[in-house]
């Protein structure tokens, strides 16, 4: 529960149709194993107590009386876990019967949650045994306590404030206003469904698309358990499908026609986050729910689950370079609005053979393509100084003759010897200044070639740096159209690559992927033995790393501390736990001291959910402190 998290189950018991005892008893099992798997809140499927299936027999008295026993059972059964249950049954309130959802937890019945919608048609016939429970608000005697029955209703965690749970029942989900859409605007930040969805061809597919797109709109966990193969298969089979979503991403799911216990742990932290985010998300208090509260045990919940080390970048192939190719896209069309609209037809870059240059050229002559111009319009500048080594120049040059550009080679070294004499500079202290002249050299003669072209600038400069402020300042910091902006360098990465194993150029394919190999430098210090002797991730810190604090910072809002405890175990193989502590201390000391070269950004286009534009996603002041959040990471180590 530690930082928002918290595991959730969604159970699919065999069952016997109508044999209420055995169905208790095995409900019960899976309450234990629930509990001793460490899960808070668990759900079972639709009238598991008695099975969906049902039929006529829901008519019998000794049905119902049998299942309320059962209900009774599970309530004192629960009185022994740290857990909330959801289970599913059939009962009659004033001469009518209701499908219910029974919230149950430590030895209390919470309430009952009467299904809204009654399918009627095709295979369904709720609507011949059941009545909705639209307008249902009264209470019940179970077991001589009193237990409130309606559907607006939002069991609260005292323990875990983001953790409000609200229940709706299969047909629910299905229709075009789900009770859920209400559940979540009154606060829910949990959704959990006990359902019954029979399967045919193709359903399945649909309930994912469903189940996810639901708890993306309402921005919530969603937990669905469905009904097994237990069930009767008189007519229609069940396959027990069970999905737990998070704001649009499946985190676990069961085989279809499989039983048992799917789990997921969930960030409830960040649900809250993206709530406050989104001004357009008007939840309010809604006199009509009652708030039902219970209690969790404070424990921290182990993470078990997965933690992408790489979150900007999609671990499935296919994903990725379908990705790669609307990011791509993205960038190009950017670029071509902004070459169109002020009549240019030309395009001026500094090309130094690294990751960064290299995708900002194959972004301009994709722009150039669009556009339907002579890449001979793209003036790429090759600039070498004191610390450009043979690799890194001939790579360049390969790939500027490859893709068509206007080659053009200026050497900054001159230039820059007589400035360091102006500025009374000892061109032997390799210092800050020493690198700075140089990167503001090349930025200047970017600059004034696209005078004389009457062309424009193109930034190179990515979104990692930009965070970390691994820029000169006025100088490669700087430029008419920033392609790269909003770009990660765990993603610049892949989308070279992807250039690489989708052109038919052999001779640019094999130039790419020598750029890939080839260690990030800035190149500003004098090679060693003719090899690269200035290796940036030596300097600033693995950009892996640095990416993975970005995202969960910016896009989650997750504190220091909760981002290196997720950090240990997503890189536990990798990093050890003092180095990752180190690099997010630089971090954020970094992404703090540098924001006034972010406040004055060129344009450039956003193509992810993180971007640090100050007109757009970043409205940061320059002179904010860090020091509530170093001393969160002081208090680490």
């Amino acid at each position: 529960m530690k930082h928002g998290f918290i595991k959730t189950a969604a159970i699919t018991p065999n069952l016997k149709v109508a044999d209420t005892d055995y169905n208790c008893g095995v409900i019960c099992e899976y309450m234990e194993a629930s509990y001793k798997e460490e899960v808070k809140v668990a759900v079972f499927p639709e009238l598991c107590i008695t099975g969906y299936t049902c039929q006529d027999l829901f008519f019998q008295d000794q049905l119902l009386k049998k299942a309320e026993e059962a209900l009774i059972q599970i309530k004192k059964c629960s009185n022994s876990f740290d857990t909330l249950f959801f289970v599913g049954l059939p009962f009659a309130v004033d001469g009518k019967l209701y499908n219910m959802a029974a919230a149950v937890h430590k030895g209390r019945i919470l309430g009952l949650i009467p299904k809204t919608f009654l399918p009627n048609y095709n295979e369904f016939y709720e609507a011949r045994h059941f009545y909705s429970g639209r307008h249902l608000d009264t209470s019940v005697v179970i077991d001589g306590e009193y237990v409130p029955v309606r559907r607006d209703v939002l069991f609260c965690c005292e323990d875990m404030p983001n953790l409000r749970i609200a229940a709706e029942i299969c047909e629910d989900l299905w229709v075009p206003n789900p009770p859920s859409i209400n559940h979540a605007l009154a606060g829910a930040t949990m959704i959990v469904n006990l359902s019954a969805s029979d399967e045919i061809t193709g359903k399945s597919s649909y309930r994912r698309e469903l189940v996810a797109g639901q708890s993306a709109r309402l921005v919530c966990a969603y937990v669905y358990a469905s009904a097994g193969s237990s069930e009767s298969t008189q007519d229609v089979v069940y396959s027990g499908h069970n999905i737990l979503a998070e704001n649009g991403r499946i985190y676990s799911e069961s085989d279809l026609f499989s039983e048992g216990m799917t789990t997921a742990i969930f960030d409830m932290q960040r649900i809250e986050t993206e709530h406050r985010r989104m001004t357009t998300y008007e939840s309010e208090f809604d006199s009509k729910y009652m708030s039902i509260t219970f209690d969790l045990e404070k424990e921290e919940t182990k993470l078990s689950c997965f933690i992408d080390p790489k979150p900007f970048v999609p671990s499935d192939a296919s994903a990725r370079s379908t990705r790669c190719n609307e990011i791509i896209n993205i960038q190009a069309m950017g670029l071509r609005k902004r070459l169109h609209h002020i009549g240019c037809k030309k395009a001026v870059i500094g090309v130094s053979g690294g990751l960064d240059s290299t995708l900002a050229l194959l972004v301009t002559a994709r722009a150039f393509d669009l556009l339907g111009l002579d890449r001979k319009g793209i003036v790429a500048v090759t600039m070498p100084g004191f610390g450009t080594t043979n690799r890194t120049y001939t790579n360049s040059i390969r790939l500027i003759e490859s893709l068509g550009a206007e080659f053009k080679e200026i050497n900054i070294a001159n230039s820059v010897n007589i400035h360091f004499e102006d500025i009374g500079h000892d061109s032997n202290i390799h210092d800050v200044t020493y690198e700075n002249c140089q990167a503001r050299e090349r930025t200047q003669i970017l600059m004034d070639l696209a005078n004389k072209v009457n062309g424009i600038v193109i930034g190179t400069g990515d979104l990692s740096e930009l965070a970390l402020g691994w820029a000169t300042y006025n100088g490669d910091h700087m430029s008419m159209y920033a392609v790269n902006a909003s770009v990660p360098k765990t993603l610049v990465r892949h989308l070279v690559q992807y250039f690489a194993d989708t052109t038919t150029d052999k001779v640019l394919s094999d130039t790419l992927l020598d750029v890939l190999d080839t260690p990030v430098s800035p190149e500003l210090l004098p090679p060693e033995n003719g090899e690269i002797s200035q290796k940036t991730e030596d300097l600033v810190g693995p950009y892996e790393l640095h990416d993975f604090f970005l995202y969960n910072m910016l896009r989650c809002g997750s504190s220091p501390d909760k981002i290196f405890r997720m950090a240990k175990v997503a890189f536990k193989d990798v990093y050890s736990d003092e180095y990752i502590l180190k690099w997010e201390k630089t971090f954020y000391k970094r992404f703090f001291a540098q924001h006034f070269k972010r406040s004055c950004l060129p344009d450039g286009p956003k193509v992810g959910s993180v971007a640090v534009s100050p007109r757009g996603d970043l409205r940061m002041p320059s002179d904010a402190c860090a020091a509530i959040w170093l001393k969160e990471i002081e208090s680490l180590g």
